[in-house]
């Protein structure tokens, strides 16, 4: 263990970790002795959650990379039958009108959604460092299919966030491995007006759009959170009103522990502590990325990439909407949201990237030793 404290990104990931226990613990306190009885009913779930998913961390980073790179892919399949699993009755649960979740022992739900973010990157690296021979015995239609079903799963649920971020990773991946502006563009010119359909022609996507432009048109209704977002910010001010102290998650700020929780931080931490997590978050997001250039094997790079990339635009979307410059979306914040599912897949996602930056000193090791080792064998 000793080893990981020379780690920046580990120790950044277990400062996220800290920092979201305190969080979940002053956004729901009140929440929770309302509806529960119990004022620490959220703080010690998700404490739970922490300790499994540090758990789940620290194994990812010992497991030998080579069976990530060979079974990688799998991971898209499991996280295709459980969003598949969503639809099935008794197993799936709904909750605020959307059937993402499966319903596990113990009272424990747990939302596919999120593992499939995850496996997307590792099944886009999988394919990217199979061989030509493969890819040619690959029948195409089976892999769009692959593909494109539990995409078609998640807008049905719906979860238009987890669909967005996906396509989103998926451009940014083909863009960075080097596919032709003439396809990019190709593709940006299909999923522009996609998006724009799949969005206007729903009735509550709509009204999210609407009340993005002009939240002040229905601020009872419509514009309510983003409105009250927006006081919550201006009323933490410069240095924020004080550790617990925040009014917004009285009630007046729906999912205050959940996806607006960055409001509450804001206004209990104020701009100072506001520019802080957005610098942690940024510093996480650099440091996976600066793993990605380091990799060598295409794997490795893919893999880091995509994985970054899947949890700076989560953090982008959810700061986004809590400040009002997206349109309102049911996106947790990392780490800081109330949320099992949620916390495990992120620990998941990092203890791979830690395992890609581990596997360097490995292979430091390997070339400077390496041959000397053989000869020494040989010569015996």
């Amino acid at each position: 263990m000793l080893r990981y404290l020379s780690s920046s990104l580990f120790l950044a990931i277990i400062a996220l970790l800290g920092i979201g226990l305190v969080q979940v613990y002053s956004s729901s306190f009140i929440f929770a002795i309302e509806s529960y009885g119990d004022g620490l009913f959220f703080f010690k779930r998700q404490l739970i959650f922490a300790f499994f998913s540090f758990a789940i961390l620290v194994g990812t980073i010992h497991i030998p990379f080579r069976y990530i790179e060979k079974y990688g892919w799998a991971l898209w399949l499991v996280a295709t039958l459980g969003v598949l699993a969503t639809y099935v009755p008794g197993l799936g649960v709904r909750v605020g009108g959307a059937m993402r979740w499966i319903q596990l022992p113990m009272g424990v739900r747990f939302e596919p959604g999120e593992l499939l973010k995850i496996s997307f990157s590792v099944l886009f690296a999988s394919l990217l460092c199979r061989n030509a021979n493969f890819l040619a015995r690959v029948k195409w239609h089976w892999l769009v299919l692959a593909l494109l079903f539990p995409l078609v799963l998640l807008l049905k649920q719906p979860d238009f966030g987890t669909f967005a971020i996906i396509l989103m990773v998926g451009v940014t991946l083909l863009f960075a491995f080097g596919l032709q502006w003439k396809y990019i563009i190709a593709t940006l010119s299909v999923l522009t007006p996609a998006f724009y359909f799949l969005v206007m022609t729903v009735e509550y996507r709509r009204a999210r759009v609407l009340a993005f432009l002009d939240p002040w048109s229905d601020p009872a209704q419509k514009g309510f959170q983003v409105i009250q977002s927006m006081l919550s910010f201006h009323s933490g001010g410069l240095t924020g009103v004080g550790l617990g102290q925040g009014q917004g998650k009285l009630f007046f700020l729906p999912e205050a522990h959940t996806d607006f929780t960055l409001a509450v931080f804001g206004e209990e931490m104020g701009f100072v502590g506001f520019v802080a997590i957005l610098a942690l978050y940024g510093f996480v997001v650099f440091r996976g990325i600066q793993i990605a250039v380091k990799a060598e094997e295409p794997f490795k790079k893919a893999l880091a990439l995509g994985l970054s990339a899947t949890f700076a635009l989560s953090v982008f979307i959810n700061a986004g909407v809590v400040m009002g410059l997206l349109p309102t979306k049911g996106l947790t914040l990392p780490f800081l949201s109330y949320g099992g599912s949620s916390l495990v897949s992120l620990c998941f996602m990092f203890g791979l990237i830690l395992n890609i930056e581990n596997s360097f000193e490995e292979d430091k090791f390997s070339r400077r030793f390496g041959s000397r080792w053989t000869t020494s064998k040989v010569k015996k």
